[in-house]
């Protein structure tokens, strides 16, 4: 197995699930990496969003490498170029990219990954033919992904770069770039510490807009005030003063919970897919989300925290 990424680097394209390029746009054969099927909501489905994609695809997939629960994952079980799996059967994905998938793909030509650190250690990953770009790497992006434990200081770091400049594509690369140079790039490293300074302000705000949160039936809930914040500083505040945190912000509500919480909101949402303790749904659905949460809350309040609750 390869230990360092070949002379010459496939192509590698950002993705969010809700919004895929035509697939014509990606070249040649294709690896795509922690990229969820779109649930539904918010205008896109896995009909309108994600099945197009696929077919445009066609035999250029190579892989297709998730960890995020959707309902057409039962679609896909006899096609062995899909490795499809629950977040709770795996919190990240970079633990799916084996030295045994990478080889069972073949000759890649881009690398289509989502555009978080979840992502981007799956693509760093992938070119270095499943071996991790540093040890711990794989525990690093569990540790974010899910929000439990602590990340080691280079993901902390990577992971407040994203965050701070979430759309980004240079940046993406040049984390990519760090991480397959092995941390043997200390002009790299500048770039990506620079950019973590700025999530400073970001959180201050987070913190004043945390002062706004209420309890409503037991779900913290708050209004974003059009200031640039950090949404998941917000929600994890949110989640120190109830189980379940609402944030309403540009027409929709990003509802979160721990991820050990036993709480499945695609579910409890109808959503078809998606991490099951962080969704977003229209704004439009606000009363029904308000009821169903709270009856949720109170019903983990009554009973056994071994007993999950959808």
């Amino acid at each position: 197995m390869p230990s360092s990424p070949s002379a010459t680097l496939p192509r590698f394209a950002f993705l969010t699930p809700r919004t895929l390029p035509p697939a014509a746009k990606i070249e040649g054969r294709v690896a795509v990496l922690d990229v969820a099927f779109a649930s539904e909501g918010g205008g896109s489905s896995f009909e309108k969003t994600t099945l197009p994609f696929i077919r445009g695809l066609g035999s250029r997939l190579a892989a297709w490498v998730d960890h995020h629960d959707h309902d057409r994952h039962v679609d896909y079980v006899d096609d062995p170029r899909f490795v499809l799996t629950t977040k709770a059967q795996h919190g990240a994905c970079p633990e799916l990219v084996t030295p045994e998938i990478v080889k069972a793909a073949g000759p890649i030509d881009t690398v289509a990954m989502h555009l978080d650190l979840d992502g981007l250690y799956s693509g760093a990953k992938w070119v270095l033919g499943g071996v991790e770009p540093y040890q711990g790497a794989d525990a690093d992006a569990r540790a974010v992904d899910t929000r439990r434990g602590t990340p080691g200081p280079i993901a902390s770091r990577i992971d407040r770069a994203l965050r701070a400049r979430f759309r980004d594509e240079t940046l993406k690369h040049r984390v990519i770039q760090y991480l397959l140079a092995r941390g043997k790039a200390p002009v790299l490293w500048d770039e990506i510490e620079a950019a973590a300074r700025e999530i400073d302000p970001l959180l201050d705000e987070s913190r004043r807009l945390a002062d706004r949160f209420e309890l409503r039936d037991g779900v913290a809930y708050v209004e974003s005030a059009g200031r640039p914040y950090d949404k998941t500083e917000l929600l994890l505040i949110g989640q120190e003063r109830s189980p379940v945190a609402v944030v309403r912000d540009s027409g929709a509500l990003t509802i979160a919970a721990d991820f050990d919480s036993g709480l499945d909101f695609v579910k409890m949402f109808e959503l078809g897919g998606g991490m099951p303790t962080r969704v977003t749904v229209p704004e439009a659905r606000q009363a029904e989300v308000m009821s169903k949460l709270a009856t949720a809350v109170a019903a983990r309040a009554a009973e056994s925290p071994a007993r999950p609750l959808v």
